[in-house]
């Protein structure tokens, strides 16, 4: 009887075991445990996607979005609306938060709960000391999920009111489909995002250039207690793939893996975000994919010089024409408002495509006012508009009296007599 209860110990404390190393595969970003694809594989696999760019790519991930710096638009994407669980993503809104609230020279004190805080770690534990600095870069290279409660508790208080800060950022930003709980992404059911809305967020966060200095960087060395510790960027494309310059990795069961992507070249400058892929090799072929798929097919028009040739060429034939009723004096200049989107990549194989309507009143009664609107030029690309431009008239038109009227005759009659 006695063995028995030893052996159905053992068997409790052997499955304790196993269940507790099989929780920390939850965990955000358990870079040691991933297979990174080595820098000749990328090279491979850039090869093999620049001989047939001409196809649209098929991705492993769950969710993916090619998003526009310049006029903040999708360019393409699959499901990225569609609501997801973001892993360690999360970081580039915490990163944000914190950037925004404290002095990169602060000094922090970790706590407890920020030393027990599982996943990748920077390795830190209670009591130990490093500057906002320093806990940033563990932050962004690393994914230190200790390094982000050591940060939410320094700037909120507490994780939770670091996360209310972080969602009153989400609304500001207009991110209606994301939510945070925790500062760094681990599983919660009411921790989510988009793949488009994470785009928006990334875009904003770059907007920081010490963001974007961080998250460029490959290696660094931080001070934990005044001592050196050298960290190295999670990001495999970073250093590797031409014009990547950062942003950030993800990986939780419920996120899968996961990779967020700036990337310059010439004078298109994409974010690319790849969500729920099954392994990492997936997110790092999606993602190429995606970015060489964009600059092989997309070419930069300048909508802003084409609106305003458009526009010059309608007023020279019709501004005359437009009829004024009423009107003590007909001094009517015509221009154009703002242009929201001044640049735009296209497929090379749409641009000839775009179109160019302009619908504007003919006939109008004075009083005018000035910036009253007259029209607009409408850009279209398979009849779907991509913007609206407003034609407004900048000066004011006065309406007839009869004391107008009066003096006109009296001028009339003496004109008349001599």
């Amino acid at each position: 009887m006695k063995k028995n209860k030893f052996l159905k110990l053992c068997y409790i404390f052997i499955i304790t075991i196993i269940l507790s190393t099989n929780m920390s595969i939850v965990y955000a970003d358990d870079v040691d445990n991933e297979e990174f694809l080595e820098t000749q594989d990328i090279n491979e696999v850039v090869e093999t996607i620049s001989n047939n760019v001409t196809e649209m790519p098929s991705t492993n991930s769950r969710k993916t979005v090619v998003y526009d710096r310049k006029s903040k638009t999708v360019l393409f994407g699959k499901n990225e609306d569609t609501k997801s669980a973001m892993a360690s993503t999360t970081k580039i809104m915490t990163a944000t938060i914190v950037l925004e609230n404290a002095s990169l020279n602060e000094k922090v004190t970790v706590s407890s709960k920020a030393g027990g805080t599982g996943g990748s770690r920077l390795g830190l534990k209670k009591g130990d000391e490093a500057t906002v600095n320093d806990l940033l870069y563990g932050l962004m290279l690393r994914s230190g999920n200790d390094a982000a409660v050591a940060l939410a508790e320094h700037v909120g208080g507490s994780v939770s009111e670091f996360a209310n800060k972080m969602n009153k950022k989400a609304e500001e930003l207009g991110l209606v489909n994301t939510h945070f709980v925790t500062p760094h992404g681990l599983d919660n059911s009411e921790h989510y995002t988009t793949a488009h809305e994470l785009a928006k967020l990334t875009d904003y966060a770059l907007e920081n250039s010490k963001f974007a200095e961080i998250v460029g960087t490959k290696f660094t060395t931080i001070y934990i207690n005044n001592q050196p510790r050298q960290i190295s960027n999670t990001n495999e494309l970073l250093g590797v793939l031409n014009g990547v310059v950062g942003v950030k990795t993800g990986f939780t069961n419920n996120a899968g893996r996961c990779l967020v992507t700036e990337t310059k070249r010439e004078d298109l400058d994409i974010i690319t975000v790849v969500l729920g892929a099954d392994t990492t090799k997936f997110r790092t072929k999606d993602s190429i994919a995606l970015i060489e798929y964009t600059y092989s097919n997309y070419r930069t028009v300048d909508l802003e010089e084409k609106i305003i040739e458009q526009f010059n060429n309608w007023k020279n034939i019709n501004q005359e024409r437009i009829k004024i009723t009423q009107c003590k004096e007909k001094n009517l200049q015509l221009t154009i408002g703002e242009i929201e989107i001044k640049e735009l990549p296209i497929r090379k194989d749409e641009i000839d495509d775009l179109q160019y309507e302009i619908n504007a009143i003919s006939t109008i009664e004075a009083p005018v006012k000035q910036w009253e609107k007259f029209g607009d030029i409408t850009v279209k690309l398979n009849n779907e508009i991509i913007q609206s431009v407003e034609i407004i008239n900048t000066t004011e038109i006065d309406r007839i009296t009869w004391k107008d009227y009066f003096k006109y005759l009296i001028k009339l009659q003496t004109t008349t007599i001599f």
